[in-house]
């Protein structure tokens, strides 16, 4: 099952950092959280998965974020978790609303979603 509630981009200003200081607007992870076609994707996503049965699954953005980041830096399936864990922006550009420590996903989903999504239907 998935669940998705299309939002508008937060501001940079309005994500929450633990550390008493706002991140900066040209950032270039802020800059391309801009121009990707998050609902666009989402809706391809969607149409792939039941959204009646099964337990709530990653949200779209999360997971179409966390692909980008893993071909833009060249990371393995481990390293583009713990990078995003490790980095507000990163997490800014998956959808977060705020920073946290814990892991978005377990690395293993990447597997499952190869699997059920492919390739050609990556390509919008």
């Amino acid at each position: 099952m998935i669940r998705y509630t299309s939002e508008k981009q937060l501001s940079i200003e309005e994500f929450k950092t633990p550390f008493r200081a706002n991140l900066t607007v040209d950032n270039r992870w802020v800059i391309l959280a801009r121009v990707v076609p998050w609902d666009k994707f989402a809706s391809v996503y969607m149409s792939l998965m039941s959204s009646a049965s099964g337990r709530p699954g990653v949200s779209p953005r999360t997971l179409l974020g966390a692909l980008i980041i893993k071909h833009l830096e060249k990371l393995d399936d481990r390293g583009v978790i713990q990078a995003i864990q490790e980095n507000p922006y990163m997490q800014y550009f998956v959808g977060l609303k705020e920073f946290k420590v814990d892991p978005v996903f377990d690395p293993s989903l990447f597997v499952e979603i190869r699997k059920r999504v492919g390739t050609s239907n990556l390509t919008l």
